[in-house]
């Protein structure tokens, strides 16, 4: 019988013990945490975001770091796997918009209870409270594990420890230590799917205002780089909300390359500017004789009104009857390009995923087998692969957890 070895219970190393185990490995998992899946129990705001209604091209595409990477490993295990998967250990999904799929009990303990009952049926061993110190190696094979002091050998090892985002969760970047020892390239670690800071004072006095329907802009040394259209949110250091986390991993790489990065907000999105104008001269119309911060509330939430005003030099005390055609114009740009600077990014620790990790280049993508290390398999964050909400980071987890239990049975 293999003895196989996964060090982290997080979401990949737990489908890959799994997988292990059902093809008649004994197989120990090692956790550092006192349990397993802590991360799993705070994901989609503690209802867990199993995975997407997205086809395997699509969620390829959500997927922007090293998503082609795993299309082999997503073909063998799509979103409808998962949710097969899941409903086979008795967990009822259901989809909610954007495609996203949860448990339909919206409890991720359900989820986490029913993977802790799968792998002790399968006899898998979880030893929790049980930090792995070294992985061992001879000649370019791993030979064991030390933890405790004690020596754990193994015939393969599947290293699942995840990144650096929430590390409270027991993601504290060994497993980008222990990579580098075996000789792995591990690429730049950035923050992904995380809040951003902005220079500008003024996101203060909108904490708390949400924005729907708008589009971003994300800007590098004055060229577009991006965009995205949905929601946001203002905060007391600057802006999240899910459009900003999309653009934060882009952002974060422009920001470690020292560029100059802003954001345009576009708050009116689905008018051309000609209609833009069209519209503010109805409203100014409609509230003919008054002055123009109380004449903006049916196109803007009340908060955003005097910064709007001042953003586009017009005196707030001004009657809209004496509003000029220019500064009409300088008001309908800020409306379509209200900006902001980033300055940085929320810390690593407060981000969703981490985006870099070991280079897939270094790994087999049909079994997520080194190809430095004979048998070694690297699944999850630990890995350079990262993706958007949605639940496409469990999905990718689940896809690289089942390739490699599977390949580790060859």
């Amino acid at each position: 019988m293999k003895k196989i070895i996964v060090v982290g219970g997080g979401a990949a190393g737990v489908m890959a013990a799994i997988r292990a185990a059902e093809g008649g490995a004994h197989v120990t998992l090692f956790e550092k945490m006192p349990q397993i899946g802590r991360k799993l129990r705070i994901t989609g705001k503690g209802r867990c975001n199993l995975t997407n209604t997205a086809d395997v091209a699509e969620v390829v595409k959500n997927i922007p770091g090293n998503g082609k990477f795993l299309f082999s490993a997503l073909k063998n295990f799509s979103p409808v796997d998962a949710v097969n998967f899941f409903e086979s250990l008795g967990v009822k999904t259901k989809v909610e918009r954007g495609g996203r799929i949860f448990p339909a009990s919206d409890d991720a303990s359900e989820v986490i209870d029913a993977l802790i009952k799968r792998l002790a049926i399968l006899g898998v061993e979880v030893k929790t409270n049980s930090p792995v110190k070294e992985i061992l190696s001879e000649q370019k094979k791993i030979a064991g594990v030390l933890v405790d002091g004690k020596i754990f050998k193994c015939d393969a090892l599947i290293l699942a420890t995840g990144g650096m985002s929430y590390p409270a969760t027991g993601s504290t970047g060994d497993g980008f230590k222990f990579a580098r020892k075996l000789g792995h390239t591990v690429t730049e670690i950035l923050p992904a799917l995380v809040p951003l800071e902005t220079e500008e004072e003024f996101v203060k006095d909108l904490q708390g205002l949400s924005l729907r329907n708008v589009r971003v802009k994300l800007l590098a040394d004055g060229k577009k780089i991006s965009e995205h259209f949905g929601e946001m949110l203002f905060t007391h250091f600057g802006v999240s909300g899910p459009i900003i986390l999309t653009l934060s991993r882009r952002a974060a790489k422009l920001l470690a390359e020292k560029k100059f990065v802003e954001l345009e907000i576009n708050l009116k999105p689905a008018l051309s500017p000609e209609q833009l104008d069209a519209r503010i001269l109805r409203d100014f119309d409609k509230f003919k004789g008054k002055i123009a911060k109380n004449s903006l509330g049916d196109l803007l939430p009340a908060k955003l009104i005097p910064l709007v005003l001042d953003l586009a030099y017009l005196p707030e005390e001004k009657r809209v009857d004496e509003i000029t055609a220019a500064e009409r114009r300088r008001l309908a740009k800020i409306l379509q390009g209200l900006p902001l600077t980033i300055t940085a990014t929320r810390p690593i620790s407060e981000a969703i995923v981490t985006s870099g990790g070991v280079d897939v280049k270094e790994l087999d993508p049909r079994t997520m087998r080194s190809k430095l290390v004979e048998n070694l398999f690297v699944v999850g964050e630990v890995a350079d692969v990262d993706g958007f909400t949605g639940g496409f980071n469990l999905q990718a987890a689940w896809a690289m957890g089942n390739a490699a239990g599977r390949g580790v049975r060859s």
